[in-house]
């Protein structure tokens, strides 16, 4: 279970983020919407650490990560696909994978063992790699390196790199953006897939509401910093809150 507490950010006299109190099960989607500037971002950026809360705590599973540095909270099992991008920009797209996978795993590569236990376990570390980029639509660019790639494929790559990780938690900050209509779906089929899994808790992030009312199974609305509206979507996009919060966007949407 991730949890937020009255987490709370303050940029001189405006706050950003105003006490959000949240917790998000596991074998959940769930979709945080609002205007721009409504403070979306700024809340993942304080879950994943990449800034420091004024107030408030985070949690995840009953340990405490407030505090700990953005590769800390990784490591508890916080997987947000921006940190990940441009690992090793002059390296392959395998070579990027096959080292998130190799970061997560026990075996020879750790140990230092006979070359034949290297050997064998690199084969493994490649076969997962290999199958998580047939899974993102990338195996054709396996050789290329990553700072050659589209924006579409780093897109691809990076959703490729958080799954290696295998995290307990997946945060998606609209993971389609600057995608075209052909490489959308990939995406969009990867976290539908992701959903499947029980024991993962996926949080998104997302202007779409077509794809918030597929995906979603709840919505919470974020105005202002402030925390205006949580239930199931269809609850949710008809409150009057929501109607005049997100600008009417939610509003035309449910027309």
């Amino acid at each position: 279970m991730l949890e937020t507490k009255d987490l709370t950010i303050r940029f001189g006299g405006h706050v950003a983020v105003n006490g959000v109190s949240c917790a998000f099960a596991p074998g959940t989607l769930t979709a945080i919407v609002g205007p721009n500037g409504a403070g979306k971002t700024t809340y993942f950026n304080l879950i994943s650490g990449q800034l420091k809360a004024s107030a408030g705590t985070v949690s995840l599973d009953g340990q405490l990560l407030s505090g700990l540095s953005p590769s800390a909270r990784t490591h508890a099992g916080l997987g947000r696909a921006f940190q990940l991008t441009n690992l090793f920009p002059n390296l392959t797209v395998l070579e990027n994978v096959r080292l998130a996978v190799q970061a997560t795993r026990e075996g020879a590569h750790r140990r230092g063992l006979n070359l034949w236990s290297i050997w064998s376990d690199h084969k493994a570390l490649t076969e997962r790699a290999d199958q998580i980029l047939a899974d993102v639509a990338l195996k054709s660019r396996e050789h290329a390196t990553v700072a050659s790639l589209p924006h579409g494929d780093q897109r691809k790559l990076e959703v490729a790199l958080l799954m290696a990780l295998e995290p307990k938690v997946f945060m998606f900050d609209e993971p389609t953006a600057g995608m075209n209509a052909a490489e959308a779906p990939v995406i969009l089929d990867l976290i539908r897939r992701l959903k499947q899994d029980k024991t993962k808790t996926i949080l998104l992030v997302e202007h779409k509401m077509d794809v918030v009312r597929e995906l979603a199974d709840r919505i919470i609305v974020l105005h202002n910093g402030t925390l205006v509206a949580d239930g199931e979507p269809a609850e949710v996009i008809a409150s009057p809150v929501v109607q005049e919060a997100y600008l009417g966007i939610a509003k035309e949407a449910a027309a």
